[in-house]
């Protein structure tokens, strides 16, 4: 893939696709950190003295403008992070290919930023019908002079500015996808053992595929979350009204004999933070949660975390980690009582350290455990990488090919 060092950019329009879907509580953006990670190739490019236009999806509104899907809030942030380096304020257009579009692009300055409405407001962003998918595009293509592909979050997506306008534009590959793209060849082609995987989240379906390829190349792999009751379960024991996906239990079980033929360690939680209830995440009012053995959850409780035993266990596990790759928390991490095994998980990864003593790669892959690391206080900086796309890493970590990255590639 070719970077944007590798264009002439000075007085070129240049579209930039990048990946600012963040979570908004009405208007409000509560974390950032896409926009964040987004902002040091808008920068470069815009002073370099590009002409620039960024683009992104937010949330899946149905192919027609929503207001609760505005990339408005969007706009106001970037602007503000922008600030001390664009020509003038950062502009927004009310659409994506229309008026609105048009006449912003047209106003753009050398070294000017613009932000297009939600890609996801017109139907051909999305769909499955290559002509309506590719109409969409070539109204993009008509916008500008030159592509670059920066929306890591996006790269899976068959979308059409993900996928089909890189082919009408001379393109190349911004600095965010770069360094996802290096980070992730670290985590599967030339690994430093000992190789941990710490897999959670609510559905073990969602990260079938991704344990199916880790059990080749991983040396232990750690559960928790929704997605460990299935594996629990998988191995008989109780697991009361926890999340709980019973069509999978074969695949599971599999998976834990190919793991044990492979002597590939499979680490489960072995005490659980339970509740009756789902807790109010807005109110985080205090709950009554009880901790309880893993292989005996009393019927009528729901595990919500991993006990204080677990998060020993796999804190140690992790310890003598040379790499550790980390998707999905630990339990319902948004609620002070149930976001200790999710902040254990995140300190092991900090204090991991090599056989020689030195800091492990750490590798935190997207989504809900990036925002997890933010929620809970860490510093950022501290780990070796945290990735803004959790299912692009996880379609990258099973072996798949990702649209947005082939079509990058010449």
């Amino acid at each position: 893939m070719k970077t944007i060092d590798e264009l002439q950019v000075a007085g070129q329009r240049v579209f930039v696709r990048a990946d600012l879907n963040v979570p908004l509580d009405g208007s409000t953006i509560t974390d950032d950190g896409r926009i964040r990670a987004a902002v040091p190739t808008i920068r470069k490019l815009a002073e370099a003295g590009a002409r620039v236009i960024v683009a992104s999806h937010l949330g899946r509104p149905k192919g027609a403008p929503d207001p609760q899907f505005s990339l408005a809030p969007v706009a106001r942030r970037l602007g503000e992070l922008l600030a001390d380096s664009v020509r003038g304020e950062v502009g927004f257009a009310t659409d994506t290919v229309g008026d609105s579009a048009k006449a912003t692009v047209g106003a753009l300055a050398d070294g000017g930023v613009t932000l297009l409405e939600n890609l996801r407001f017109n139907p051909g962003e999305t769909s499955k019908d290559d002509a309506e998918r590719g109409a969409f595009a070539d109204e993009l293509a008509a916008l500008a002079d030159l592509y670059v592909g920066d929306g890591f979050g996006a790269v899976h997506r068959k979308h059409a500015s993900v996928y089909d306008l890189p082919a009408r534009l001379p393109h190349a590959a911004g600095g965010l996808i770069a360094t996802e793209v290096d980070v992730l060849k670290r985590l599967t082609e030339d690994v430093s053992r000992p190789y941990a995987v710490v897999l959670g989240g609510a559905k073990v379906s969602d990260k079938l595929g991704v344990i199916d390829h880790l059990l080749e190349r991983a040396d232990r792999i750690l559960i928790g979350g929704g997605m460990a009751y299935t594996f629990l379960k998988a191995q008989g024991h109780e697991v009361g009204s926890s999340l709980l996906q019973e069509d999978q239990i074969p695949a599971v079980r599999g998976y834990l004999k190919r793991a044990e033929e492979r002597g590939v360690e499979f680490v489960l939680p072995v005490d659980v933070v339970a509740a009756a209830e789902f807790p109010d995440l807005k109110a985080k009012a205090p709950t009554a949660p009880r901790t309880v053995a893993a292989d005996a959850i009393p019927a009528g409780l729901m595990g919500l975390d991993i006990g204080p035993e677990s998060c020993e266990l796999y804190a140690a596990k992790l310890a003598d980690a040379a790499t550790v790759f980390w998707n999905g928390p630990m339990g319902v991490f948004e609620h002070p009582d149930y976001a200790d095994g999710t902040r254990a998980v995140a300190q092991g990864l900090l204090d991991a350290r090599t056989p020689a003593g030195e800091a492990a790669f750490t590798v935190v892959g997207g989504g809900d455990s990036a925002a997890a690391v933010r929620l809970l206080g860490f510093d950022e900086n501290a780990f070796g990488h945290i990735s803004t796309g959790g299912g692009a890493s996880l379609e990258y970590l099973e072996g798949k090919t990702l649209p947005g990255l082939a079509a990058l590639e010449d």
